[in-house]
């Protein structure tokens, strides 16, 4: 069981957020007995929201709504022993929920189970149960509380994903199966409130992870020590991505659509340390320099202003695919791009700071238009202009970051 510590939330006091942000909304986690969901539903309680901890372990369960209680008050957090994966008990327990809260407004689909091994000595009954609680599962929890939201507009649903590697096939490949139905919700919920992504924890040693790691590590050819030293940048303490979890659902409305992680969550609300390649725009640059940056700075934009005013003469299953396969690669939807593009030439227009930008994320998305040009594009002639264009595009934007570096 998570160990409580003597503050609150002494994370998310440290944040921007501001305490009760959330009152009023009621939050349903999978598997918050313990670990990194008990964290989030201990999160979201500090953030004002009431919890049902929807969890198999009854005791842990049962320890859970104790713990958390002793803080927030038994009022607002309640334990509903689920298994997610029997689509009976989770209608039982979102009808114990509405009889209770009367509504669900955040669904984070965070239950799991971790089967190891290589596709071949991994049983066929070890995949039918991971089918069953890591997509099946979330899949039956979406279709129970998405009514709901639908009648209110209004609603944030999380699939929690990770990031495969050999002898995890029998995890990893429901893992990645929910981003692509996150994809398929978000694209279905375009024109609503509600809100969905995906959500990686990152690398962290929760009972359930250590265990795996210790098998998984000699898999690899490494010693403990050394997986550890190689992840080192990557680990979070559980406190952490819980906190990241709960951060992640006030900013939901930015990740909408997206595959983001506990540490991008931290660093939306003001905590965790911020990647080195985000570049934010010095102040003291020479004339000269800050000629040259504006010219490319306004070159990349009114590129980038072109390209998406084509794609509005798209077909509108064209338009629609192509703004969410933008999103996916590029961090941001298209008006956020523009708007940073537009701050970022006002800026150097007038010498002055501007907070920090992902450039390195634009140039990912003119990496992966080149891979989808070699894809569809079977005109040799009319592939190397295409290919042209897009690496002329992608070096604009790298200039532009070893400039302001």
């Amino acid at each position: 069981m998570t160990q409580l510590i003597s503050d609150i939330h002494p994370i998310l006091t440290q944040s921007n957020l501001k305490q009760d942000i959330l009152a009023g909304k009621v939050a349903l986690i999978t598997g918050a007995g313990g670990g990194i969901g008990y964290e989030a539903a201990r999160s979201l309680l500090w953030l004002g929201a009431s919890v049902v901890i929807a969890e198999i372990d009854s005791k842990r369960g049962r320890n859970a709504e104790k713990q958390l209680a002793s803080y927030y008050g038994s009022d607002r957090v309640k334990f509903i022993r689920t298994d997610v994966g029997l689509e009976a008990s989770i209608r039982n327990m979102v009808k114990k929920t509405i009889d209770q809260f009367e509504k669900v407004d955040i669904l984070i689909n965070n239950a799991t189970i971790a089967p190891l091994g290589s596709i071949l000595e991994t049983p066929i009954s070890a995949w039918d149960k991971s089918y069953k609680v890591n997509l099946r599962g979330p899949v039956c929890l979406i279709r129970a509380v998405l009514p709901g939201m639908l009648v209110r507009d209004e609603g944030i649903i999380v699939n929690i994903s990770s990031t495969g590697t050999a002898y995890m096939g029998a995890y990893e490949t429901f893992k990645a199966a929910l981003v692509h139905l996150t994809d398929t919700l978000e694209a279905e919920l375009e024109e609503t409130g509600i809100f969905a992504f995906t959500l990686g924890p990152g690398l962290v040693l929760t009972e359930t992870a250590t265990r795996a790691v210790q098998k998984l590590a000699p898999r690899l050819g490494m010693t403990l020590d050394e997986f550890y030293q190689i992840n080192a940048n990557h680990i979070l303490s559980v406190e952490e991505a819980g906190a990241g979890y709960a951060a992640a659902i006030v900013e939901a409305e930015q990740f909408h659509g997206q595959e983001i992680s506990s540490l991008q969550a931290l660093i939306a609300v003001g905590l965790g340390k911020k990647p080195e390649n985000e570049t934010k725009i010095p102040t003291g640059l020479s004339p000269n320099e800050v000629e040259k940056t504006l010219r490319l700075a306004q070159r990349i934009r009114d590129t980038f202003h072109q390209q998406t005013e084509g794609w509005k003469k798209r077909s509108l299953f064209e338009r629609q695919w192509m703004l969410r396969d933008f999103k996916k690669y590029a961090g941001m939807p298209v008006d956020s791009w523009q708007d940073n593009l537009d701050l970022l030439v006002s800026s150097l227009k007038n010498n002055t700071p501007l907070r920090d930008i992902p450039l390195h994320k634009l140039s990912d998305y003119y990496d992966h238009m080149a891979e989808l040009a070699k894809g569809y594009e079977k005109d040799p002639h009319k592939l190397k202009e295409n290919l042209t264009h897009i690496t002329a595009w992608r070096e604009d934007v790298i200039d532009l970051i070893n400039l302001l570096s």
